[in-house]
């Protein structure tokens, strides 16, 4: 039971990941694995057995739900864009309470407060850029490209881990997040049709990525856990503050698909808000 609840979770932060605006680091939160998602990752060798028994469930949720994205989410955003924006607001907010769990016996001090504000501000600040895209790049093989998508790798697991900025918005922001997108699309299409010219296209380009991944995610989380270690009110503040702003940067991202929403869409979305809340306060537990 507590196996394929931590796949729920894992799935949770999958689809955020991949969402422009949304958090897979804020999900973690709102889950109540964070903390120690981060120990696992940084201990991974010194407590192996168990590290990976915890990461085990969440990494096969964190797949599941990339690879069923592929072929739904595109659906439920296309179609019910608002309701679905509004079930991951719900599941980001519903983080809050476990957040005011850990601060609300400690004097609250100026620092804080900017830690709040500061983290807030980075969060609306990353949305007002813009969901705009520059040229799209060239993902054909070499050794240049590799390294380009290594690096991109690596940027795009700091965005993951650190709670509150977009990895996919970063993506967005630098051009390869469609193109990555696709890439994961037609690899999984190419797997199921045994098609191994596409599996090769696809390695060629999510391999060099996924290392960068891997590497970036031990790199950043190692920062973070000292952190934690050293200042733990001040993290605790600044996730509040980057879970407080990334609703905002949700609606921001997305302020066209607002316009002239009908009153069922918006009755609608406050039952997908609601829902996304309590299936986020109960996975939290």
């Amino acid at each position: 039971m507590q196996f394929l609840k931590d796949m729920c979770k894992g799935a949770v932060i999958g689809i955020a990941n991949i969402i422009p605006g949304v958090s897979g680091g804020t999900m973690a939160v709102s889950m109540g694995i964070y903390d120690r998602l981060i120990h696992c990752i940084t201990h991974l060798f010194q407590e192996f057995k168990k590290s990976i028994l915890f990461l085990i469930p969440i990494v096969l949720g964190a797949a599941a739900a990339l690879a069923a994205s592929a072929f739904g989410l595109e659906y439920l955003f296309g179609n019910y864009p608002v309701p679905t924006n509004f079930l991951f607001i719900g599941l980001i907010l519903g983080g809050l309470p476990a957040m005011y769990k850990k601060v609300k016996d400690n004097e609250v001090k100026a620092g804080h407060e900017v830690a709040f504000i500061i983290f807030f501000v980075l969060v609306t600040g990353f949305a007002l850029i813009g969901e705009k895209e520059g040229a799209a790049p060239d993902l054909s093989f070499s050794v240049l490209n590799v390294i380009k998508l290594f690096g991109v790798g690596m940027i795009a697991s700091a965005t993951m881990v650190i709670p509150g900025v977009s990895g996919s918005m970063i993506l967005l922001l630098i051009g390869y997040y469609h193109p990555i997108i696709e890439t994961v699309s037609l690899f999984i299409r190419a797997l199921v049709s045994f098609d191994i010219d596409g599996i090769l296209t696809g390695m060629g380009i999510l391999v060099p990525a996924g290392i960068g991944i891997i590497v970036g995610i031990f790199v950043i989380a190692n920062l973070i856990e000292i952190i934690f270690q050293k200042f733990p009110m001040y993290a605790f503040w600044a996730i509040i503050g980057l879970i407080v702003a990334s609703p905002i940067a949700v609606i921001l991202m997305n302020l066209a698909i607002f316009s002239g929403v009908t009153v069922l869409t918006a009755l609608i979305s406050v039952v997908t808000l609601v829902v996304g809340f309590f299936v986020s306060v109960k996975l939290g537990e």
